[in-house]
């Protein structure tokens, strides 16, 4: 897997954001990143009808969140279309422009496919999960942020041909203060 694209940072559209509110956008996604394949290998492996995928491959590649490879011969012969994750996604930052809740759907999409990643890879697939309570200010929020975003690129420009393939989430979510819960929670 090659390091991520260096697109610049911005805001994702409104239509972006529609298109990458389901889960399963994400595991095409995912799965097109080490290779490209073809709305047949997509749907054998996720084990969801080839026109549902066919729809949700036609919605990334409308916004080029996919990118559709030469035709090639399939195993008997018929043509078919791969398709390659292009990076997009990458620095993309999910802002509700229009107070419609679409970032918060792309949040809880992201979350759904990688728990479906989890379930799918087993018991045994796990290697390290972290998960604790900070109390921090804006400036803080920022800086681990960047430190984490700066660790994991460095990590990624590693790019280790015999490395066991990981999936990895980083988020940073506010969560009410004990003052907003109600009594006895």
């Amino acid at each position: 897997m090659p390091a991520p694209p260096d697109h610049p940072a911005r805001a994702a559209t409104v239509e972006e954001l529609k298109a990458l509110a389901h889960p399963l956008r994400w595991r095409i996604l995912r799965l097109c990143w080490d290779r490209a394949l073809t709305n047949k290998e997509l749907s054998d492996r996720l084990d969801v009808a080839p026109a549902t995928v066919l729809r949700h491959v036609r919605a990334l590649v409308r916004h080029d969140f996919l990118a559709a490879d030469p035709v090639r011969s399939g195993a008997r012969g018929a043509l078919e279309r791969p398709y390659r994750a292009t990076g997009r996604t990458w620095r993309l930052g999910l802002v509700d422009v229009e107070d419609e809740g679409l970032a918060h759907r792309v949040d809880l999409a992201v979350l759904a496919a990688h728990r479906a990643e989890v379930l799918e890879a087993g018991p045994d697939a796990g290697r390290e999960s972290a998960r604790g309570v900070l109390r921090l200010g804006a400036a803080s929020q920022a800086e681990l942020n960047a430190r984490v975003q700066a660790l994991i690129g460095e990590f990624l420009e590693r790019d280790e041909p015999d490395g066991e393939p990981l999936s990895y989430l980083w988020s940073l979510v506010a969560r009410p203060s004990s003052a907003d819960l109600p009594e006895g929670a």
